[in-house]
């Protein structure tokens, strides 16, 4: 396989993540972005899980989508402030490890690595895996919890 073709495939994969959890990045940038950086800041790394767990729980079955105990924030004057926050899936036969990037009008994801249980998977058969394990994780509409206000 060549570096291009690699390339390809990392970034199918990233897509997958992306597409798969846009709901709860769309959730995320819901926060007030100043009380998440001060909980960077101020290591609150339960508060910051608690903030994702909520924002995952409508979406995907519990303890699938995990804050990975790191986050960082990048404010200049120049333009908005950025948040990363490492993140965790896990399903099933693939672990996911990613960077959740969030911005004032959008986010992105950067794959750091992904493990598989089973071995000599090929590239096109580990992509196949984690798109199964991604649907597979999601909460179908019908069976999400319902918010009382």
């Amino acid at each position: 396989m060549t570096i291009d073709e690699s390339r390809s495939h990392l970034r199918a994969q990233e897509k997958l993540v992306a597409d798969g959890i846009v709901d709860v990045a769309t959730e995320l940038r819901l926060a007030d972005a100043s009380e998440l950086m001060f909980m960077i800041r101020n290591r609150q790394d339960a508060n910051i899980a608690d903030l994702v767990n909520s924002s995952t729980e409508l979406y995907f079955k519990p303890g699938v989508l995990k804050y990975a105990l790191s986050a960082g924030c990048s404010v200049d004057w120049n333009s908005a402030p950025t948040i990363a926050l490492d993140m965790e899936f896990r399903n099933a036969p693939v672990c996911v490890f990613f960077r959740l990037m969030l911005g004032r009008s959008r986010a992105g994801v950067e794959v750091m690595d992904i493990l598989f249980d089973e071995t000599g998977l090929d590239p096109a058969e580990k992509t196949q895996r984690l798109a199964a394990a991604i649907a597979d994780a999601r909460l179908p509409t019908g069976e999400r919890p319902l918010l009382h206000g």
